[in-house]
């Protein structure tokens, strides 16, 4: 039997969600946005199923990839952080293939679209798409699909099983040395902007992400237990950052003329709401420091190698960067050898003994 729920939206729109029940068939649900078309689909489905000329495709064929992509970014993407991005790929996909209904999206026209970007020069930089960009726009169709199948029930199984990620290169770790270090910082001093030396120190003694350090405010910060706490994160669950001595000294300074028109640590002076630009004087101290190939979120990988270096190990690395696994610090492994040879050493002194 046919049941008919009426739902009511956050916006304020409505809709009717049919459910047919029949014993020895699997359920079958579909979404309308009015009650007549909600009645009619119900009445020719059951007897369609009845009939033995209903296929589960039927939910499939009635809605396009554009649809699915303009509710999944409308349900889906003021939530997310990097949603400039995620739109950025789920607008190549809605150009590409937006028009065939979400039946008709295969693994084969899956995998041909995402070779052909493969092997498009990207526009701004002009150079080949890396695998890790791939990925990203894999996973944003990958997310669109999901959704369709657990939330929308507008699919029966996601065709991106039988897509596979790219394989990306090992990660990167460039990381300060001592004596580079020491001149970035000087040169971040002498700066000319009095925003850079805070923020390089701050995310140089704690290893936050650029967004995290950048974009905190002053309720984030907690001068008396010296943290910083980081609501929503990366991988979305919350962080405190510890505060060494020298940052808190320089908050303390900061807080007695901080601006009241903002509570953003590094508030722009153009758009106060907006944290500070400071790709020009960080590249400017970089020249000035005579430092190259170094990036700013190599300042979290200098955090990390150096805590490596003095001992941590990977889950406790995992904790400092914010890391649900250790398959991202893995990197970091071979900075820690004489860590490592110390309990290899204590082990083998037990086993002597007995």
């Amino acid at each position: 039997m046919a049941a008919i729920e009426k739902r009511t939206a956050s916006d304020g729109s409505v809709s009717y969600r049919v459910k047919i029940r029949l014993r020895g068939h699997p359920v079958q649900s579909a979404t309308f946005p009015s009650l007549s078309k909600a009645k009619q689909w119900a009445v020719q489905t059951e007897a369609s199923i009845r009939e033995g000329r209903y296929f589960q495709t039927a939910e499939a064929k009635r809605h396009t990839l554009a649809e699915a992509i303009t509710r999944y970014e409308r349900e889906k993407l003021g939530t997310m952080r990097a949603k400039e991005a995620r739109k950025q790929h789920l607008d190549w996909w809605a150009s590409e293939l937006g028009a065939l209904s979400l039946a008709d999206i295969t693994p084969a026209i899956i995998k041909e679209r995402l070779g052909r970007l493969a092997d498009t020069p990207s526009e701004r930089t002009g150079k080949q798409r890396s695998a890790s960009t791939l990925n990203h726009y894999r996973q944003a169709l990958a997310s669109v699909m999901t959704e369709a199948v657990k939330t929308w029930e507008w699919l029966d199984a996601s065709p991106m099983v039988k897509v596979g990620k790219k394989t990306e290169p090992r990660g990167r770790v460039r990381y300060l040395s001592d004596n580079e270090r020491e001149r970035l910082l000087t040169a971040c001093k002498e700066s000319s902007n009095p925003d850079l030396y805070l923020a390089v120190l701050l995310a140089l003694t704690t290893g936050g992400r650029q967004a995290e350090t950048m974009g905190a405010t002053w309720r984030q910060v907690d001068l008396s237990r010296a943290t910083l706490q980081l609501e929503e994160t990366k991988n979305g669950s919350r962080r405190a950052l510890h505060l060494t001595a020298p940052v808190l000294e320089l908050l303390r300074e900061r807080a007695k003329v901080r601006r009241i028109d903002t509570d953003l640590l590094f508030p722009s002076k153009v758009n106060p709401r907006q944290p500070v630009d400071l790709r020009q004087p960080w590249e400017k101290a970089l020249q000035a420091a005579g430092i190259t190939d170094f990036h700013w979120h190599d300042l979290r990988h200098t955090f990390a190698s150096m805590a490596a270096m003095n001992g941590a190990t990977l889950p406790e690395l995992a904790a400092l960067l914010g890391h649900k696994t250790l398959a991202m610090v893995q990197r970091y492994a071979h900075l820690s050898p004489a860590h490592t040879a110390k309990i290899a050493e204590r082990v083998a002194a037990q086993m002597v003994r007995a």
